[in-house]
């Protein structure tokens, strides 16, 4: 699973999920309520807080599609188990 890092950064961009509602693996994003703003100031967070870039390959709709397929790109970048 994904660090505590993580999920706090998503969250900050998920306003239809509650504070105290579970983020599951397989959540669509989108009905969280990414946008595609979200989208881009998460990415920005995401590679600040990690020291990566999300290569070109990395920046698709299907990468922001649920929590699991995000940290498994995002595990890639850091070497760390998806």
């Amino acid at each position: 699973m994904w660090d505590e890092n993580f999920e706090e950064l998503l969250r900050r961009h998920l306003p239809f999920l509650g504070p105290e509602e579970a983020l599951g693996a397989d959540a669509h994003l989108k009905d969280l309520g990414l946008d595609s703003l979200g989208t881009v100031e998460l990415l920005a967070a995401l590679e600040g807080a990690y020291d990566v870039r999300f290569l070109d390959d990395a920046l698709s709709a299907e990468t922001f599609a649920t929590p699991a397929l995000l940290w498994k790109t995002l595990g890639r970048l850091i070497g760390t188990p998806a």
